[in-house]
């Protein structure tokens, strides 16, 4: 069928939308026609109470809208722009005797049940009772929800007879599992669509449960930011525009001062002008983070795709590879897990380094117009100068750097005396010292960190911004208790914070947990799926697959982030659960500083909670606004845990 919908036009007067209707073009996964013209529907013809969410980050589920109001109840929905003409559809029992959705084109036949949208809106219905809202009666309160299934290219007639093996023949429940077609949809027939929209309440639903749904609806708000344009001040902007006769740049500054705004505004200024540029990082998940900065600095231009992003041991076996050295590479990590540390040490810092320098000189891999690295404290100084061999005749190279942060113990090789053969010419640092991430409230608590634990020759602590200084609301919390218990109080914190969520422009997936302990961390998350909450983790007890976990470790992931602090030193969030269980070390003492620095501000708010098992943090811990110093004893389910949680 060919029917003419009209587009998105303005929205019902003060209805929730989320994300709003301005942003959808610019959806990571953009509306189908039909997806759009159910919007069109569902906001023209729903009552003013209901609110609608577009691709919700549903724990990692997805579903196409979910509609929520809290007198009435909720509708989740599935919207197929699928053609049926385009092959022949039929349904088959499988070898349990059960319906099967099958296709047959061009001599093959298929399965799609996988893509099955009645077996698929099924799922999200029972997730949501089960586990979203897990307030709602027990048995009745599967009622509040509807599980609808909209055709736009199909009539209702054809969808029913194809699909009519995975429908509800019992009348008394039929309006749970609504179907509609082109023709209801062009006409808004919403007592078809959504027979339950016109109800006026509801004793099943309240507040209450809405209340426990939305934070896992709400668009998150690294997904708003990831829309923003950089801004740049001054002093940042003639960083990016201009560059130095040597061609040779180097930055330091604070936690939050732009320095990787000024990176990733630089490559994508080079990329603009038809350069190759190399972005390496030494922290694997660093990558996404500088990848959402790129494409904010260059909105509107596409992928950039001359930019390419390495870690810099993924550099050194591609140059290695790029020169016919691949063996060698490969041999080098053969039997890796067997070594000892000191062993795998030596590999990795000294001799895979130095079989990139032998490949470079070959002459064979590839050459890059411009050159940048983030977090240069981390690098060994010799790792730079072998970058340099992968520069053209006449690039430019970048360092950013900040050696408070310096958790590796690494920064103190970079002096004066070293960095003079790195091609800087004498030049001097550029030097960012205004923090804009920070809210104010957690820079003076970093800045006493530094003070009481950091070594004072290397702490470069950040300036307040005076000229939009404000006090962003930002709750604070400190819970220092013995070790046997950090886990069990990692996770109610964790639980806490999902209770702050749902508004104020936060979901569930912007909350990020980070530990200093790999073992601790799968502790904490085995504990959080056994609550069927999914996690976003770089905890796996294997070296390569945690290795994979971080390649694939991103913000735009919808499931509450858990990391290691060194993985996530670089990155930002509004929502952080810190758990640290010692600091006895520089290197450690920095870890901790650079964790409290990954808070980010917000006219809405921001929350961060340390929990804390090492007892020589606990004077500092006391300086905190909200501090809490006793025994869990054990763990304590989100419906019960009590709302102690209260933003300034």
């Amino acid at each position: 069928m060919n029917k003419n919908f009209a587009t998105i036009e303005s929205l019902t007067p003060r209805r929730v939308v989320s994300p709003p209707v301005e942003a959808f073009s610019e959806l990571r996964q953009p509306l189908t026609r039909g997806e759009h013209a159910v919007f069109t529907m569902f906001d023209r013809t729903l009552p003013s109470g209901w609110e609608i969410y577009v691709q919700p980050h549903l724990n990692g589920l997805r579903p196409d809208f979910v509609l929520l109001n809290p007198n009435v109840g909720i509708g989740v929905f599935e919207v197929k722009d699928w053609n049926l003409d385009a092959m022949r559809y039929f349904v088959e029992e499988d070898h349990n005797g059960l319906p099967t959705l099958m296709a047959s084109r061009d001599g093959a036949t298929f399965s799609r049940q996988e893509e099955n949208p009645f077996v698929k809106v099924q799922c999200y219905k029972q997730a949501i009772y089960d586990l979203y809202c897990p307030r709602l009666a027990r048995n009745e309160g599967y009622g509040a929800i509807t599980a609808g299934v909209i055709f736009p290219f199909a009539s209702l007639e054809r969808v029913r007879s194809l699909f009519s093996d995975f429908l509800e023949k019992d009348n008394r429940i039929e309006k749970y599992q609504p179907v509609g077609g082109v023709d209801e949809l062009c006409s808004g027939d919403l007592r078809t669509i959504f027979p339950e929209a016109d109800r006026p309440s509801s004793k099943l639903m309240s507040e209450m449960h809405a209340a426990d749904l939305r934070g896992w609806l709400v668009e998150p708000d690294f997904a708003r930011a990831q829309r923003q344009p950089l801004k740049l001040d001054s002093n940042q902007k003639n960083l990016v525009t201009t560059w130095p006769v040597s061609r040779y740049r180097r930055i330091k500054g604070p936690a939050g001062s732009g320095k990787s705004l000024v990176l990733a505004a630089r490559a994508a200024h080079r990329a603009r002008e038809g350069k190759s540029v190399l972005i390496v990082t030494y922290n694997i998940t660093l990558w996404h983070y500088l990848k959402d900065l790129v494409v904010r600095a260059n909105p509107g231009r596409g992928k950039m795709n001359c930019i390419q992003f390495d870690h810099f041991h993924i550099f050194c076996k591609r140059v290695a590879y790029q020169a016919g050295l691949g063996n060698d590479y490969a041999a080098l990590l053969h039997d890796i897990k067997k070594k000892t540390k000191k062993e795998k040490d030596h590999i990795l810092s000294v001799a895979i380094p130095e079989l990139a320098k032998q490949a470079l000189a070959t002459g064979k891999p590839q050459k890059f117009d411009t050159i940048m690295v983030d977090e240069g404290q981390d690098y060994q100084p010799e790792w730079w100068n072998i970058m340099r061999l992968a520069s053209a005749s006449d690039g430019e190279m970048l360092l950013v750097a900040d050696k408070t942060q310096d958790i590796y113990g690494t920064g103190k090789a970079w002096t004066e005396d070293v960095m003079s053969g790195m091609g800087f010419a004498g030049g001097r640092w550029a030097q960012l010292k205004t923090s804009y991430r920070m809210p104010v409230q957690i820079q003076d608590y970093a800045r006493d960190f530094a003070a009481r634990f950091l070594p004072r020759e290397t702490a470069d602590l950040p300036e307040i911004d005076q000229e939009s200084f404000m006090l962003d609301p930002c709750d604070l919390r400190w819970v220092q208790c013995p070790h046997e218990e950090s886990a069990d109080a990692c996770v109610r914190e964790i639980l806490l914070m999902m209770r702050r969520t749902g508004d104020r422009g936060t979901a569930n997936a912007d909350i990020t947990f980070m530990t200093d302990d790999t073992k601790f961390g799968r502790a904490v998350t085995d504990r959080l799926e056994e609550q069927k909450i999914r996690t976003a983790s770089t905890f796996d007890s294997d070296f390569w697959q945690r290795r994979r976990e971080k390649m694939g470790f991103y913000m735009g992931r919808a499931e509450v982030k858990a990391t290691t602090l060194h993985s996530f030193k670089g990155w930002e969030s509004r929502m952080l659960v810190v758990h640290v269980t010692q600091s006895l070390t520089d290197e450690n003492r920095a870890l901790v500083y650079a964790a409290l620095t990954r808070l980010k501000r917000s006219p809405e708010g921001s929350w961060l909670t340390v929990v804390c098992a090492a007892p020589e943090l606990a004077d500092y811990g006391k300086t905190w606004p909200n501090h809490h110093e006793r025994e869990y004893g054990g763990f304590t389910a989100l419906v019960c845990v009590e709302d102690e949680i209260s933003l300034a």
